[in-house]
C-alpha cells in the first residue's frame, strides 16, 4: 500500500514537472537540502566569536564588564587571529592576552579603553591612570588590577598550566 502511494506521488510530481518549464532555480531548490547536510547554518566565525564571549564571561573576573567588553571587541576584530583558532577559540584569547601583557603600550591602551568604557557605561567621569603614576583610589581599572585580571584569566583558560601550553 505504501509503495502504491509513493508511485502515485512520483507520477504526480512528474506530471507537474512536464506541465511547466524547469528552471535553474528549481534545480537549486531541489538540491539545497544537501548543501548544508551536517553543517550548522551559523557561520563558523560567528560561532567562534560567540564562544569567545562565553569564555571571557566564565574566565575573566570583571564586575563592571567594561574590561570584558573592550577585550571582546579587540579579539573579535582580529579575524586573522580568530581564524587560526577555529577549533579552539580559547587559543585566540590566550594569544591576544599574552600579546597585550607583553607590550606595555598596548596594555596601557587597553586599560585606558576599559576606563573610558566604564565611564560610558555608568555615565561617570572615568579615572585614567598614566603609566608610572599612582592610581586614583576610585579607579576600578588600574594597571595593577587589570594585569591581575588578565593573568588570572590566562591561568584559568590554560587549565592552570603555564600560559599557552594548553593549545
Amino acid at each position: 500500500m505504501a509503495e502504491n502511494n509513493q508511485d502515485r506521488e512520483r507520477d504526480i510530481q512528474q506530471e507537474l514537472r512536464l506541465s511547466r518549464k524547469f528552471t535553474l532555480a528549481d534545480a537549486i531548490g531541489q538540491e539545497a537540502g544537501n548543501f548544508m547536510k551536517g553543517e550548522s547554518p551559523v557561520p563558523r566565525m560567528v560561532q567562534v566569536k560567540t564562544e569567545i564571549v562565553t569564555l571571557l564571561k566564565e574566565h575573566l573576573k570583571d564586575s563592571s564588564g567594561a574590561l570584558q567588553a573592550v577585550l571582546q571587541n579587540w579579539i573579535a576584530t582580529d579575524e586573522s587571529r580568530m581564524s587560526q583558532h577555529l577549533n579552539a577559540p580559547a587559543g585566540a584569547i590566550i594569544e591576544a592576552v599574552e600579546a597585550i601583557l607583553q607590550s606595555p603600550d598596548t596594555f596601557h591602551e587597553l586599560v585606558r579603553q576599559a576606563d573610558a568604557k566604564w565611564g560610558e557605561m555608568y555615565g561617570e567621569r572615568p579615572h585614567f591612570q598614566a603609566p608610572g603614576q599612582p592610581a586614583d583610589p576610585e579607579d576600578e581599572y588600574t594597571h595593577e588590577s587589570v594585569h591581575q585580571s588578565l593573568t588570572s584569566c590566562l591561568h584559568r583558560l590554560s587549565g592552570g598550566y603555564p600560559f599557552g601550553t594548553s593549545e
